[in-house]
């Protein structure tokens, strides 16, 4: 769920190739290795229930790490053979949750309000002088603006992440289309060789270019390759 402040907690993404060790201690080390972080397992995944045989397989947490269960059957895990997963569900849950949620703040914030300033404007000012403009003057700076205080004090149905106005004031396809790839690959993904790829910077179109080559490669994968997400701060 975004959060109203920018956060620390992120999401990696480790990959395995088919044949590896691929279990949550092994995950934590090469995120250690890489990251100097420590995390937890992060059960953001549907797991794929084939036709007939699936009535079978929803038993049982093979192939799978850090299942979790509803009335027995299981629904979601940290990770996993890629084939275990339902990678397809998962982008097209976190899809659909993000186009109702786009749709809200257009009728509650942007039907309301006008068109305000980027948190990227604003921290750009910090690091340009960060003596005159420290980080906390440049949040106080940002969150001041009316639309972004509509954000902030809506009571509804939806949380809306103002640091995310970027692609608010873009579009719904592409609001739609950083949050599918966000579930698929969180904020930095390590690959099977040990190559961590995350944003080259904290601008949400750097964030952007990071989610289509992430996902790309995540999709590249064959079936047998694992994944596991975990939670970092």
């Amino acid at each position: 769920m975004p959060t109203n402040i920018p956060t620390t907690d992120r999401v990696v993404t480790v990959c395995f190739a088919p044949g590896t060790d691929a279990d949550w201690f092994s995950a934590s080390e090469i995120v250690n290795d890489l990251m100097a972080a420590n995390g937890t397992p992060a059960r953001r995944y549907h797991v794929r229930h084939r036709k007939l045989i699936g009535w079978i397989t929803r038993w049982f947490g093979y192939f799978l790490l850090d299942a979790a269960r509803k009335f027995g059957a299981i629904t979601l895990a940290a990770g996993g053979r890629k084939g275990r997963l339902d990678l397809n569900g998962t982008a097209a849950k976190a899809a659909n949750e993000a186009r109702l949620r786009y749709r809200a703040f257009c009728n509650h914030i942007a039907a309301t309000t006008r068109p305000a300033r980027t948190w990227e404007d604003f921290l750009a000012q910090h690091h340009a002088d960060p003596a005159k403009v420290s980080l906390a003057e440049a949040r106080r700076r940002f969150e001041n603006q009316p639309r972004v205080l509509a954000m902030l004090g809506y009571a509804g149905a939806y949380t809306f992440d103002p640091y995310e106005l970027a692609v608010y004031q873009a579009d719904e396809a592409t609001y739609v289309n950083l949050h599918w790839r966000i579930a698929l690959v969180g904020d930095a993904l390590i690959t099977t060789d040990g190559r961590l790829m995350e944003p080259a910077s904290p601008s949400m179109a750097d964030r952007l270019r990071f989610l289509n080559d992430a996902t790309r490669y995540l999709r590249s994968l064959r079936s047998a390759a694992r994944l596991c997400a975990v939670v970092i701060s």
